[in-house]
């Protein structure tokens, strides 16, 4: 098939598996402690460091300059939704300049993205899935805050950091239809695109016990 019909096959794909993912079953497993705002906003500062690190790994070990700059917009919006995230936290009483994120380690998800060598793998896995991953995660969030009466933090994700995730996005798109031209090309990157997503669904389904955990609001 041509690129643009992988890429529209691929996105059918994602978003049947991303319609399964229930809310509240996606929220509920990731967060120590109760589920407030404030727990969740501290789960989503790994999930924006890793996605930093990342698109950092991937812009210093990657020729094309076109996919150089993708990367480098990427890991700019992330770094500077995490110290959005801080902020907000800081306001809402906790004070995450002596908090470490990554402190028990790198998640499932990094670990994986963290193998991808090609950047076809790279796009299909990273910027196309996982950031579809984090439009839909990221407007349950709002919805969430929303409910808990937080409307200042559901105007940063709302306004802010989902806008820039739907970008991501879209430059992933943009680069499929570069990449992906090829059959072998094409295999590689559904298969990149898969185990994303059967991560994100194993993430979701585990019995987690501690906050830093990768799946959450603002990956």
């Amino acid at each position: 098939m041509t690129a643009e019909e992988f890429v529209e096959d691929l996105d059918r794909r994602n978003q049947t598996i991303l319609k399964r993912l229930d809310p509240d079953a996606m929220l509920k497993p990731e967060v120590a402690g109760d589920l407030t705002v404030l727990n969740l906003l501290k789960v989503a500062l790994k999930n924006e460091i890793e996605a930093t690190e990342i698109a950092s790994r991937w812009l210093v070990t990657t020729d094309d300059v076109d996919v150089k700059m993708a990367f480098a917009r990427q890991a700019g919006d992330e770094a500077k939704h995490y110290r959005m995230i801080a902020d907000r936290l800081r306001e809402l009483g906790f004070d995450a300049r002596g908090f470490n994120p990554i402190a028990k380690g790198y998640g499932p998800l990094f670990q994986y993205l963290d193998t991808l060598g090609s950047i076809v793998e790279r796009v299909a896995a990273g910027q196309f899935t996982r950031e579809a991953v984090a439009v839909v995660k990221n407007r349950q969030f709002i919805e969430f805050c929303e409910r808990a009466g937080d409307e200042d933090t559901a105007r940063l994700y709302r306004e802010i950091i989902e806008p820039d995730e739907y970008f991501h996005h879209q430059l992933g798109r943009s680069l499929l239809l570069r990449f992906a031209a090829t059959p072998d090309a094409q295999d590689r990157a559904r298969r990149a695109a898969g185990r994303t997503l059967s991560l994100a669904e194993e993430l979701q389904q585990a019995a987690l016990a501690t906050a830093g955990i990768h799946h959450a609001p603002g990956c």
